[in-house]
């Protein structure tokens, strides 16, 4: 495992002795309704209805059953992105939000999304400046901050044509707060109606609740709790994590260290889509022709390994794909594309955008 990914373990461990992002065991104390697995469920699936009074004083518990499954340095971007909580034009009052830390959007994430989607309008929830308050060494992130919206809605379809919104907490605001104080600034001072997390999702100061208490918690707060069981990477390759709470499950982990090795087929299976390069275009040279070199200070988000990727894309403005091929060398990316004709392959807010394909370096 390369050093970004034993960073990111790191952070992991960190926070798990501060606010609650570890991984533990699943639950089974509750009663259960089984939903289609996620790897094979298609976009505008039909899901079961959910009715409020097959919950027990207002609160239901539900799993999913999921299969196994320097020069050139990366400028590291801003964590503030979607809403957060002092944006006084948005509010998740009688939403359902998915409670996580979402950096890489991946499939696990949606999944948790499409259960919000079941019972409200479905937000994400998590957590602006936790490198800042604990000191973590900054990266920069597997989506770009310009690119987060576009892939939220692409989960539309799986989500009862909703695509989610993002809301977000200063981390500095709820460090502290216990499980209890945590339920109840949801309740009382967001208004959200429920919350979906994972079977291992873990809450409040030094990681102090766990799901079963968040599902105790929401009932005594008249909130429904809707508990899903985590999606397993199928692929199961060994990823050497000193998390203690690593159990095979997709995670942004994962993600980092499939960029890492340069294999762009598995790093397309834990995302569900392709990963999406983003850099500034602003003062690249050769734009109008097929060619383009773009320093690494360019990006805005994660690169895979160094190598040759043959089978790419330039995605324009209007989301149209021109073949490409990249090479990422110490330095720079370097852009060889098909005749572009009359396409241009920078939008309107002057960002570069590259997909690879399942083909790896």
């Amino acid at each position: 495992m390369l050093a970004a990914g034993a960073r990111v373990s790191h952070h992991l461990r960190e926070c798990d002795s501060q606010f609650g992002f570890g991984l533990t065991s699943g639950l089974t104390s509750f009663p259960v309704v089984l939903f289609p697995p996620i790897w094979s469920r298609k976009p505008t699936s039909n899901f079961p209805s959910i009715s409020r009074r097959s919950q027990p004083r207002g609160v239901s518990f539900f799993c999913s059953i999921i299969p196994s499954t320097s020069p050139g340095e990366i400028p590291v971007i801003s964590d503030s992105f979607g809403s957060r909580e002092d944006d006084r034009e948005v509010s998740v009052a009688g939403g359902i939000v998915a409670l996580g830390k979402f950096d890489a959007l991946h499939v696990g994430h949606r999944e948790l999304a499409i259960q919000a989607s079941t019972v409200g309008s479905p937000f994400l929830l998590s957590f602006v400046g936790i490198a800042e308050v604990l000191g973590w060494e900054p990266r920069a992130p597997i989506v770009a901050q310009c690119d987060r919206k576009r892939v939220l809605s692409s989960w539309a379809p799986y989500c009862r044509n909703s695509a989610p919104s993002e809301y977000q907490i200063q981390f500095s605001s709820v460090r502290y707060l216990t499980p209890r104080e945590f339920v109840e600034k949801l309740s009382k001072e967001l208004g959200v109606r429920g919350v979906v997390a994972g079977e291992s999702y873990r809450f409040g100061y030094k990681a102090a609740g766990d799901a079963a208490e968040l599902v105790k918690l929401c009932e005594e707060y008249g909130l429904g709790a809707y508990i899903i069981k985590s999606v397993m990477d199928r692929n199961q390759k060994v990823v050497n994590s000193t998390n203690s709470m690593e159990r095979g499950q997709v995670s942004s982990t994962r993600v980092r260290y499939a960029l890492s090795i340069g294999d762009m087929k598995y790093v397309s299976e834990l995302l569900g889509r392709r990963h999406r390069l983003i850099l500034m275009a602003k003062g690249l040279e050769g734009l109008s022709n097929s060619r383009v070199s773009a320093p690494k200070s360019c990006l805005l988000n994660l690169a895979p390994k160094e190598g040759l990727y043959n089978t790419c894309f330039v995605c324009t403005s209007d989301e149209d794909l021109i073949p490409c091929r990249v090479v990422i060398d110490s330095t720079h990316v370097h852009i060889e594309m098909d005749d572009i004709g009359t396409r241009h392959p920078v939008g309107t807010q002057n960002y570069l955008s590259v997909e690879f394909d399942h083909e790896g370096a």
